[in-house]
């Protein structure tokens, strides 16, 4: 096959196969990061580390192998936000872990119950990205449920920050309550990602149905 064949050869598996490898590294990094959430110790940062590059470097091919491709067998555009969209889920799961360290933060209830929902919801994506080309109904409901599981995510946020605005008794309390704010906002981030990777997701069906 010459190189102008290639070029414009569409490879149906290729981007499928890339989306679940990304997917598959922020269910890993995700579930480091609920793991950190109960015990945060090095060894489970260093893993929530490890999984946002290697989710990175699978991005990174995926961009590149779109870029090399015209004729791809789901929206170009549709391919890059999902991919977008998935690898900001596990990059605020990093910078959720970085920071707690720098501010030297210790997991709550809050943090917890938002880790352990962006965890399955991680896995919801990751099970819609695998049934995507076979049972685009079947990834339909996972978005679905994807989405379920930011609503609620977003409930804990709102909860730990009306907690955390009736706290403040002295400036020990102010600086403990930017604190967790930030750290809040990261999973809520997160979240909001998780939605919009969802949101994608539906969309790539509604055109493949």
């Amino acid at each position: 096959m010459g190189w102008l064949q290639r070029l414009f050869k569409a490879q149906p598996d290729r981007f499928i196969q890339l989306l679940i490898q990304q997917a598959d590294c922020t269910v890993k990094g995700m579930e480091a990061l609920q793991e950190y959430m109960d015990d945060p110790c090095k060894e489970r940062a260093r893993v929530v580390t490890r999984m946002e590059k290697e989710a990175d470097e699978v991005r990174r091919i995926l961009i590149d192998e779109l870029n090399r491709t015209f004729v791809t067998p789901i929206d170009r555009e549709d391919i890059h936000a999902l991919s977008r969209a998935i690898d900001d889920i596990i990059d605020y799961g990093y910078t959720t872990v970085g920071e707690m360290d720098i501010l030297e933060v210790e997991p709550n209830d809050y943090l917890r119950r938002m880790a352990s929902l962006l965890c399955d919801a991680a896995r919801e994506i990751h099970m819609g990205v695998l049934r995507l080309a076979d049972h685009p109904g079947v990834a339909e409901d996972h978005a679905v449920r994807a989405k379920a599981l930011e609503n609620r995510t977003e409930t804990v946020y709102r909860e730990a920050i009306a907690e955390l605005f009736h706290r403040p008794q002295d400036i020990e309390h102010v600086v403990e309550m930017l604190k967790l704010r930030e750290i809040y906002r990261h999973l809520s981030n997160a979240a909001d990602r998780g939605d919009e990777a969802a949101n994608v997701l539906s969309d790539i069906v509604v055109k493949m149905t």
